[in-house]
């Protein structure tokens, strides 16, 4: 017997959209007129070349990606793209990085191997626990990059405002927020993001760079790593991950179909304040990240008590509210609430914390 859909408050992979699913559904042994599935469809195709064309029409639209920018659908990850960054923009060899949790270290060391790293900021004194506020006469003029994770998936917080480099280009790690709030893309150089959050299945990593950013990289870096080859191949250098791009087609016409990227920004504002304010009533669970700099897609929280902690989690999978435990590095809870969560998730967890506070408060 089926197992009914549960409220998945994972960190990533994580929920998409039902409808998503049921479309890809329906459409998995044959693709509309094609007579296969995408997953056995050449990324040659007539049909796929619509397919990948549309996914990246959907995308400059939602996000309102200006003119001169290259959009680019690749693989590894977002790790992989802390070797890519420096490998494609370091040209002086200095970077400035500010160090808000687990994911901006990596980038950091990444960086470290191809120039200097500069730690503008820090937040590590309080276990991440807020962004640090910045000195702009702190910031190296002559820096190839200036690097931000502009929300923070471990630690859940997020940049409320963006640092304002001049002629450096900003590049950020955008893999937990993009396109659950409205950002200026003109602000940034370079974006990247795995898919696995916001935009479909595991696999797919998407770059939006600007294209005077392409084209002068290291020497000797492999093919594969310089955007240019990506950017002048209209992603298909090599066979991309096509299913990944179909989700993330599907997912981009979701989020159209829900009025935009401005829209979910509201939906997601209106379902992180019903966790929120019942965190800052509550007399078990507390939030661990400062009011100023909370995320709207993961929401770290603790009882004090890892004993209670565990319990928590015990019974609240048994209510179908699954992988809220906190990251390992730091324990305790964590709700991601994603574009595709659905606000009657976030009142369920709610209420259930309310039902199990009662009980062990």
């Amino acid at each position: 017997m089926q197992q009914e859909r549960v409220y998945n408050f994972s960190p990533g992979p994580a929920v998409l959209p039902v409808e998503v699913l049921e479309k890809a559904q329906k459409q998995l042994v044959a693709y509309e007129t094609a007579g296969m599935s995408v997953m056995e469809m050449s990324h040659r195709s007539a049909a796929f070349e619509e397919i990948i064309m549309g996914a990246q029409d959907l995308l400059r639209q939602l996000m309102n990606i200006p003119q001169g920018y290259q959009i680019l659908f690749l693989q590894g990850g977002a790790s992989m793209q802390f070797s890519m960054v420096p490998m494609n923009l370091v040209r002086g060899g200095k970077m400035d990085f500010v160090i808000t949790g687990q994911w901006a270290k990596k980038a950091a060391s990444e960086a470290a191997r191809y120039g200097q790293v500069t730690t503008i900021a820090s937040s590590a004194d309080r276990t991440f626990a807020y962004i640090p506020d910045l000195d702009p006469s702190t910031f190296s003029p002559d820096a190839d990059y200036f690097h931000i994770t502009v929300n923070n998936t471990i630690y859940g917080t997020r940049y409320t405002s963006l640092p304002d480099t001049g002629s450096v280009p900003l590049v950020t790690d955008m893999s937990s927020s993009i396109l659950s709030e409205a950002y200026d893309v003109s602000r940034f150089g370079l974006i990247y993001a795995g898919a696995q959050k916001n935009i479909g299945p595991a696999g797919l990593t998407i770059v939006i760079i600007r294209e005077d950013l392409i084209g002068n990289p290291l020497p000797h870096i492999p093919t594969m790593f310089d955007y240019k080859t990506h950017a002048d191949n209209k992603s298909l250098y090599n066979t991309p991950p096509t299913f990944g791009i179909y989700m993330a087609k599907l997912v981009f016409e979701w989020l159209a179909a829900q009025g935009g990227v401005k829209a979910i920004q509201k939906y997601n504002e209106d379902k992180a304040a019903v966790l929120y304010d019942f965190l800052d009533n509550s007399k078990l669970f507390q939030g661990t990240v400062d009011k100023r700099d909370r995320s709207l897609m993961n929401v770290p929280f603790v009882t004090g008590n890892p004993d209670v902690d565990a319990q928590f989690l015990k019974e609240a999978k048994r209510k179908g509210l699954v992988n809220l435990g906190g990251h390992r590095s730091v324990g305790g809870m964590r709700a991601s609430i994603y574009n595709a969560m659905p606000r009657e998730g976030v009142h369920a967890l709610v209420d259930f914390m309310k039902e199990f506070e009662a009980q062990n408060g």
